[in-house]
C-alpha cells in the first residue's frame, strides 16, 4: 500500500469535500497519510485531523514564512502539541528565501530553535528548503540530527546537495514535479538515488502530477509518482510502493 508522507488537507482548497477525499483514500491502497502542520492554526487542525481518522498522522512545526509569528510562548505551545501520541514529527520547518519574508537571520534562528526542540522530543525533522541549499545543508550539519531522521520535503535540488543529504542518512520527498517534462533535475535526482532513502508526497493541493497538472492534487494521484519512479529506476510499480511505504514508516518510526 501507499504512504503519503506529506499533505495538508486542513487546507481551504479541500473545504468542500475533504471528508468525502479522506475516507475514500484506504479504498485506493493509501495506508497511511501524514498531514502537515506549518502554521499556528493548521498544527491545530492537523492534530484534529489525525484525531478524527486512525491512517492519518500529523507533523507539528512552524513554516518559515509564519516565523515572524514565533516567541517563546508560542515554541511552548508548539512542544506541547508536538507530545501528542499522533505526532509523528516536527515539521515543515525549515528555510524559505524565495521572497526573504521575513528576513533570513529570524527564518534560521526559529529553525534552529526547531531543531533543538525536536532533538528534546526524539522525533524526526520534516524539512523545506527554497533557494536556500546551502545555509539548510550548514544548519542541520552543525545541529548534528542524523541519529534523529529528517526528510527534505518536495526536494528541488539538484544531485550533488540530494548527495550530502543522502550521505547523512536523511530522505527526500517526491513529489508531482517528478512527472513534469521541465522535471529533469529531479528525475536525475531519483535517478542517483538510492531507492531506500525515497519517500512518496504529494504536498496537496499543490503540485499535481501529470496528467493532472495545474489542478487540485491529492493523495488519490500517488500511484502517478510511483509509476515515474518505477520507470526512472527501471524497477515495477509494486517494488516502487513497497520500499518508499517502507521508508516512510522508518522515517516515521512507525511499526508494521
Amino acid at each position: 500500500m501507499i504512504f503519503e508522507t506529506h499533505a495538508h488537507y486542513e487546507d481551504a482548497a479541500f473545504d468542500e469535500d475533504r471528508w468525502e477525499i479522506l475516507e475514500s483514500l484506504p479504498k485506493h491502497n493509501i495506508e497511511y497519510v501524514v498531514n502537515i502542520g506549518s502554521g499556528i492554526k493548521s498544527v491545530e487542525q492537523s492534530v484534529k485531523l489525525a484525531e478524527s481518522y486512525d491512517y492519518i498522522y500529523a507533523s507539528v512545526g512552524i513554516h518559515p514564512e509564519e516565523t515572524m509569528l514565533l516567541n517563546e510562548e508560542r515554541l511552548l505551545w508548539l512542544k506541547e502539541m508536538a507530545k501528542h501520541p499522533k505526532v509523528l514529527a516536527i515539521g515543515e520547518i525549515g528555510l524559505d528565501y524565495y521572497w526573504d519574508t521575513p528576513d533570513r537571520d529570524t527564518q534560521k534562528v526559529w529553525f534552529t530553535r526547531q531543531i533543538e526542540m525536536a532533538k528534546e522530543l526524539d522525533k524526526p525533522l520534516v524539512i523545506h528548503s527554497r533557494d536556500a541549499a546551502y545555509d539548510t545543508y550548514n544548519i542541520l550539519k552543525e545541529s548534528n540530527i542524523g541519529d534523529f531522521g529528517a526528510v527534505l520535503h518536495c526536494f528541488s535540488y539538484g544531485v550533488e546537495q540530494a548527495r550530502q543529504y543522502l550521505n547523512m542518512g536523511f530522505y527526500l520527498g517526491i513529489g508531482g514535479v517528478v512527472t513534469f517534462k521541465n522535471g529533469r533535475k529531479l528525475k536525475e535526482v531519483v535517478a542517483f538515488s538510492p531507492l531506500e532513502q525515497l519517500v512518496l508526497e504529494t504536498d496537496c493541493p499543490y503540485l499535481a502530477p501529470v496528467p493532472y497538472r495545474g489542478k487540485r492534487n491529492s493523495s488519490l494521484y500517488l500511484p502517478y509518482i510511483a509509476q515515474e519512479i518505477a520507470n526512472i529506476k527501471n524497477i515495477d510499480y509494486d517494488t516502487a510502493v513497497r520500499i518508499t511505504n517502507e521508508n516512510a514508516k522508518r522515517l516515521y518510526r512507525m511499526k508494521g
